[in-house]
Parts: C-alpha cells; sequence; structure tokens
C-alpha cells in the first residue's frame, strides 16, 4: 500500500472502536504514525495493537477531550511524541439519551480550539470531524444523539471559518446509516424507529467511511467540494 502519509503525526479521537478505529488503522496503513485517544483503555489498546500488528506506529493515549485541560494536554503529548500534529480527525463521542446534548459539542469545541492553535504555530495542518446523517432527522429515544450531530454543523459553520488561508483545512463528513454497535443495538431495542430502509440506503461499513476521511486528509483535496468544506 502506498505510504502517501509517510512522516505525518495523526491523532484520531474516539479511536476504541467502529468509525474512528477503523480510520486510525486506515492512517496507519497509509504511512502515518497514529495516536489513538480514546476514553476505554481496552478500546483504544485494541485498536493500538492491531496497528502495530500489521508493522504501523502508533501510540495509544487516555483522554476525556470534554475536559479541556485533558484535550490540551492530548495535543501537547501527540507532538511531544512525534513531532507535530499534522492531521486530526474528530470522531464524537456516543452518550444515551439522559446525556447533556451539550457534552459532545464542547469535546469538539476543545479539539478544534486546541488543534488549531497546534496547527497555527507549526504552519498548517488539515482535520477531519465525522457528524452523522442523524443531525437531520429524528429517531425516537437518539434524539439526544441527534441534537448533538446537529449542533455539529452549527459550531463549525458560526465559530471554526476563515483557517484556510493561514494553512488548515477543516471538513466535516455526516455519513448516512453504518453498520455500528450503536445502530445494530438501536435496530434491535428501539420499536419506534419503524424506518425501513431501502436497498440503496443499507448500511455501510466503516471502513467506507474510513476511506473517505483518508481522503478528506489528502494535501490536495481542500481544492474541491466536499460534505461541509470551511474553505
Amino acid at each position: 500500500m502506498e505510504h502517501h502519509l509517510k512522516g505525518k503525526t495523526v491523532l484520531v479521537t474516539g479511536a476504541g472502536w467502529g468509525i474512528g478505529a477503523a480510520t486510525a488503522v486506515l492512517y496507519a496503513a497509509y504511512g502515518a504514525k497514529v495516536v489513538v485517544s480514546d476514553t476505554s483503555r481496552k478500546g483504544g489498546r485494541g485498536t493500538m495493537a492491531k496497528i502495530k500488528s500489521q508493522k504501523g506506529v502508533a501510540t495509544y493515549i487516555k483522554a476525556d477531550v470534554s475536559d479541556a485541560a485533558a484535550c490540551e494536554k492530548l495535543i501537547s503529548r501527540t507532538i511531544e511524541t512525534y513531532g507535530s500534529i499534522d492531521i486530526a480527525c474528530n470522531n464524537s463521542t456516543i452518550f444515551s439519551a439522559p446525556t447533556d446534548p451539550a457534552l459532545i459539542l464542547k469535546s469538539l469545541r476543545n479539539c478544534m480550539q486546541y488543534e488549531i492553535e497546534a496547527m497555527l504555530r507549526q504552519g498548517g495542518g488539515i482535520i477531519v470531524n465525522t457528524s452523522s446523517i442523524m443531525g437531520k432527522i429524528s429517531l425516537g429515544s437518539l434524539n439526544s444523539f441527534v441534537r448533538a450531530k446537529y449542533g455539529i454543523t452549527t459550531l463549525l459553520q458560526n465559530t471554526f471559518r476563515g483557517y484556510a488561508c493561514r494553512g488548515i483545512h477543516i471538513n466535516t463528513i455526516a455519513p448516512a446509516f453504518i453498520n455500528t454497535a450503536l445502530l445494530k443495538a438501536s435496530i434491535q431495542t428501539e420499536k419506534e424507529w419503524h424506518v425501513k430502509l431501502p436497498p440503496m440506503d443499507k448500511p455501510r461499513m466503516v471502513q467506507e467511511v474510513a476511506g473517505l476521511v483518508l481522503w478528506l486528509s489528502s494535501d490536495k483535496t481542500h481544492l474541491l467540494p466536499t460534505a461541509y468544506n470551511e474553505n
């Protein structure tokens, strides 16, 4: 596999499972040095172990990015470990309905703030955020999750704009239904969904989303239209 990310340092948050884990593994397969971050030691270390088993370079750093100090430390440790933070992929944490949706937005705001500060110091970088199509629809008891996903778009459009001229390119993707543990559990337990997906809308695989994230992490893709590009 072509190592076109060789020499690049990538931080992936929420990398202990699902899209985050698949993305971290793919980054490493293309030659990047990957910092795997997740609140779950088991999940994070599992992703790191998979990367290393495939001869990739990875380090696991446990961090709760909803805590500003912890998030700032995560960025600092990333740079201390590999010398830079060239690419950051921010994956939203899953939470259940009783959880305040503001938590996920706080986490993203913290990540973006400290990633941008670090990238400005080093002269540029690429940030890819993962949201969800569920930010546009309502699905029963996942409404808390939906509100947070919707808030991601609003936060990015209103707060983190205008950095392209300073060498930082920010993209956000909003995948449709993805074959993750969240979707499987919801289909099994939420009778109020009553959603029958047509064949074209069948759940996609996390590897497909990881491929899109990888493409958006290219030095050239900021010149092309994307799902949401702050340029």
